[in-house]
Order: C-alpha cells, then sequence, then structure tokens
C-alpha cells in the first residue's frame, strides 16, 4: 500500500538504509548464481591481473592502485581474487571458483542475467518511488564473501569511491544472493550516519605518480557499538545511501554469502567527479535505469 511505503521511505531518509524483504523471488536468485558460475568456469586469469582486493588502505593503494586491471574495468567484466589463493608463479593453491572474491564492473551492462535485473521492473518502481528522475546505472558487482576466507570489509562510504557534486546523489541496491547472516559476513550500519558528509576520497593520482589512485582525508575511527547488523534473507534488497558507514566483517562460517548490487546516481543537476577512479567510456556512457 501507499501508505505503508511512505513510511520506508521516511526510514530511509532517517537511517540512511533500508531492508526490503523478499524483492526478488528464489528464481531470480538462482538464475544470477547459475549465471555467475558459468562466468567464473570460462573465466582465464591473466598473469597482469594477479590483483587481491582489500580494503586496508596501504594494500588497497598497493594492489588496486597499480593495477591498470582494476582502473580500466569500470566497462568490463574482471575478476578479483581473494588473498592467499594464488601462489607466486599465479597459480591457485584452492579451487578457483572458491577463490574469487569480486566480479566487476559491468555486469550490469554486458551480461543479460544481470542487465534484466538490473532493470528489472520492480528496481524501477522503487526508483521512481525514491523520486529519481535521471537516474543512470554507474557500476556493479557480484560479491562472494568467500567460506573462511571472505575478507572484512572496513568501515566506509560509498561516496568515498563514486564522488558527486552535489553529494547525496548515490544509492546502492544490494540483493542477498544467499541468507546474509552475523556468522557468513553480512552488513552492518550506523544509523542516521549519512548527514554529515565525507571525510575521504578516493581520487585518479597525478600522471608520473606510482599508484593509480590515492586517498585525499582520512576514515575517522568509528565506535564499533553504533554499529547495527542487518542480516536479511535470500532474495532480500538493502538501499545504502551513499554517504551511510557501514561495513562487514570476515566470513568465518562454512557457508558462502553471494551478493549483487549496483550502484545508481541521479543525474538531474548533478555532476561526476573527474578524479572518481570509475570513468564513463565511449563504449559504456553510464546507461539509464528507466529502460
Amino acid at each position: 500500500s501507499g501508505g505503508k511505503q511512505s513510511l520506508h521511505l521516511f526510514q530511509f531518509h532517517e537511517d540512511g538504509f533500508l531492508v526490503l524483504e523478499r524483492f526478488f523471488t528464489a528464481e531470480e536468485c538462482d538464475s544470477m548464481r547459475n549465471q555467475i558460475q558459468r562466468i567464473v568456469a570460462e573465466m582465464e586469469v591473466p598473469p597482469h591481473c594477479r590483483t587481491e582486493f582489500s580494503t586496508k588502505e596501504e594494500e588497497q593503494l598497493q594492489a588496486q592502485g597499480s593495477s591498470d586491471y582494476f582502473l580500466t574495468s569500470g566497462d568490463k567484466i574482471r575478476f578479483f581474487f581473494e588473498k592467499g589463493v594464488l601462489d607466486e608463479r599465479g597459480n591457485f593453491v584452492i579451487p578457483k571458483e572458491k577463490s574469487v572474491s569480486k566480479i566487476g564492473h559491468a555486469l550490469h551492462a554486458y551480461d543479460p542475467v544481470f542487465k534484466q535485473i538490473t532493470h528489472s521492473s520492480k528496481v524501477q518502481e522503487l526508483g521512481r518511488k525514491l523520486g529519481l528522475e535521471r537516474p543512470v546505472v554507474v557500476q556493479s558487482m557480484y560479491i562472494f564473501k568467500q567460506p573462511g576466507i571472505g575478507g572484512e570489509v572496513t568501515p566506509h562510504q560509498d561516496a568515498t569511491f563514486l564522488h558527486t557534486e552535489p553529494l547525496g546523489r548515490i544509492l546502492g541496491f544490494w540483493i542477498a544472493l544467499e541468507d546474509a547472516t552475523r556468522e557468513n559476513g553480512c552488513l552492518w550500519f550506523i544509523p542516521g550516519s549519512h548527514t554529515s558528509g565525507i571525510t575521504r576520497r578516493m581520487v585518479r593520482a597525478a600522471s608520473g605518480s606510482s599508484t593509480c589512485v590515492e586517498f585525499v582525508g582520512s576514515e575517522p575511527a568509528y565506535d564499533d557499538s553504533q554499529f547495527i547488523p542487518l542480516p536479511i534473507s535470500k532474495g532480500g534488497l538493502i538501499l545504502i545511501h551513499g554517504e551511510v558507514v557501514h561495513k562487514s566483517e570476515l566470513n568465518s562460517s562454512e557457508s558462502s554469502r553471494h551478493a549483487f548490487t549496483f550502484h545508481v546516481m541521479e543525474a538531474k543537476d548533478t555532476s561526476w567527479s573527474k578524479e572518481n577512479w570509475l570513468q564513463p567510456t565511449p563504449e559504456l556512457p553510464f546507461p539509464s535505469l528507466y529502460t
């Protein structure tokens, strides 16, 4: 009902996030999982892309920054690995399907299954309810959170990586493709933390610099006790305000925590920062969410 929905949206503006259980069906979730299995089965790991994904600042700079592979992944389907899954010769020490951390950043544009989900009528309808006038999709990622090794994602704001002027124009859609629990690394949020701007930005480094990206500003020390966990069942959607502080813990369980996530920008009266690592390309301008 309309009344219930507006209450939801009030909650979103209040907290900076909104949990919508069972937004997608089990079948839709399974179609994404099956498709990613096919993609991983065909995955070639070229020698130059032995990058490990990490959110610790130095490692991020070293691994992603020095990696052209990451910087040019905005309009491609590329693979990023957990730490310790490749030996020094670049061979897998565990089965390759258990080694992938995430796949990004253009599944929404180039894969039929993920494209259909991203532009599904219920997502478009939600965008309209949120009052988005000219939403465009800027990036997407499939996140595996592998059992036992799925790394922690330290507290951050998405607008650190996807900066706009003005702020408040970025919105994340995070879809649980399996139950996300406290044990397997569900998301944690600080409610209301989306109202005080951002403290840190990841920008493209000046040419000639040793890394491709650098951080400006610093992440404050957040109070652990302010975070609340948001476990969610398979098919659930979490809407994430671009400035809300969130994190996830290491997956210490026996089960993976697959998720598909994409980010939308309200393009009306908004400018996308030329300093963002991610840039639209002639091959892939940011596509409209509405079809």
